[in-house]
């Protein structure tokens, strides 16, 4: 009996140290989420970080650790501290409550991509082609292990290309249409004496979002996962144009503003697959 507490204290200790693990892989994934999202919309690959204000080239070791521009002394934007702080969370989350459909790593691996994915919409309102098709392949993946469970190897298969032409296939109507509000919304802009943009109302980028997440979800899911994007897309839409009516501001910046939805059917996403 004597010894008891000492065991009791060495699991204790264990389990301290293991949940350490999480903690430094959910900061180093956020790393790279911020690593991607800052350098991938300029440069389309892999390269080393500048900063956003004088666009002098961060050193690896000041961009890592997270300290402020040497050259201007401009710090970390409130997005990078952020993006951290919910990647931590995140990968804590998975490590103590694991997905029953894809297990540890691959929850992991979609997080991260997820991330990336809303950073990158949210800021420049851009889906880049390079993550479409890391995306794609990443899909077919998550998308077989949960429907070949099930139904076996080839079905599973079957089930995630099918959801995949789904998503992209709506999605690829609902841009047909947001191309006829485009023009609409052009002429209004000429008509006020104002240069278009070219602002599209539904992007390209969002078609190939739709059909990655099919791939990943598979048949029926990738179809609530829609909805649900749709309607918090919606949602916050209405929010804004009520905002703007308050403001009395309706009729010159709410027909001139699109919101970006890949974060949306992002959350969708999400939603079907792990919660």
């Amino acid at each position: 009996m004597g010894d008891f507490p000492h065991f009791n204290w060495t699991i204790i200790s264990a389990m301290n140290i293991t949940f350490l693990i999480p903690i430094v892989l959910g900061w180093a994934a956020g790393l790279f989420i911020n690593y991607a999202s800052d350098v991938l919309p300029h440069t389309r690959r892999f390269s080393q970080p500048t900063c956003p204000h004088c666009q002098n080239r961060f050193s690896w070791g000041d961009y890592l650790t997270l300290r402020a521009c040497r050259s201007c002394g401009t710090k970390r934007s409130l997005r990078t501290w952020v993006v951290q702080i919910l990647t931590v969370a995140s990968f804590v989350y998975f490590w103590l409550v694991p997905s029953e459909a894809i297990g540890l790593p691959l929850s992991l691996i979609v997080v991260i991509y997820f991330a990336i994915i809303t950073v990158i919409d949210l800021e420049h309102r851009l889906i880049l082609h390079p993550t479409s098709l890391f995306g794609a392949l990443l899909g077919l993946i998550v998308g077989t292990v949960i429907h070949s469970r099930a139904d076996g190897l080839l079905l599973g298969i079957g089930k995630s290309l099918l959801g995949g032409l789904i998503g992209f296939g709506i999605m690829f109507l609902l841009y047909q249409l947001g191309t006829l509000v485009a023009r609409f919304r052009a002429r209004k802009m000429q008509a006020a004496g104002q240069a278009d943009d070219e602002e599209e109302a539904l992007g390209g980028g969002d078609v190939y979002l739709a059909g990655v997440l099919g791939l990943m979800l598979g048949l029926p899911y990738i179809m609530y996962a829609l909805v649900y994007g749709v309607l918090l897309g919606g949602l916050v839409s209405v929010l804004f144009i009520t905002v703007l009516v308050v403001r009395r501001r309706y009729s010159s910046e709410a027909l001139m503003t699109f919101i970006p939805y890949g974060p949306y059917f992002i959350i969708g996403a999400f939603y079907v697959l792990f919660l």
